[in-house]
């Protein structure tokens, strides 16, 4: 069940399908993202992130690098490649490749997603997009 709420969640991401994304998360949904000073609420939030997302890397595609399920929380550890097209963190388009980490730890409630914590290789991004050297 967890798994294939996962496999699906993965998918619609990638489809870049909004409409259907919305029904893995739960109305009362709280996020929080280590590049955003606010936390995100409700389903606004989701669609607030994915469309902060997409300007930025219109052509976004995640991959699954490993999932750990322990009950009702699940752990998801992605690694995210997409064309820097558009601004993303007040940062102008460059037009470069990006290879970027990170790590979604969701609390599922009633099959939905009610809260999520998103860490992801900010400095990793930036050096993608040249805004940082190699270290």
């Amino acid at each position: 069940m967890v798994e294939q709420l996962i496999a699906d969640l993965m998918d619609t991401w990638n489809a870049h399908d909004i409409a259907r994304m919305m029904t893995f998360y739960a109305p009362d949904y709280e996020g929080s993202d280590i590049s955003q000073a606010n936390p995100q609420h409700g389903t606004d939030g989701v669609q607030e992130m994915f469309a902060r997302i997409m300007r930025g890397f219109p052509d976004i595609r995640f991959t699954l690098d490993q999932t750990v399920i322990q009950g009702s929380e699940v752990v998801l550890v992605w690694t995210a490649h997409g064309t820097h097209q558009g601004y993303i963190m007040n940062i102008p388009p460059t037009g470069r490749r990006i290879s970027v980490r990170g790590t979604s730890v969701l609390s599922l409630e009633d099959g939905k997603i009610k809260k999520a914590l998103y860490i992801w290789d900010v400095a990793g991004i930036l050096r993608g997009i040249g805004l940082l050297p190699e270290l």
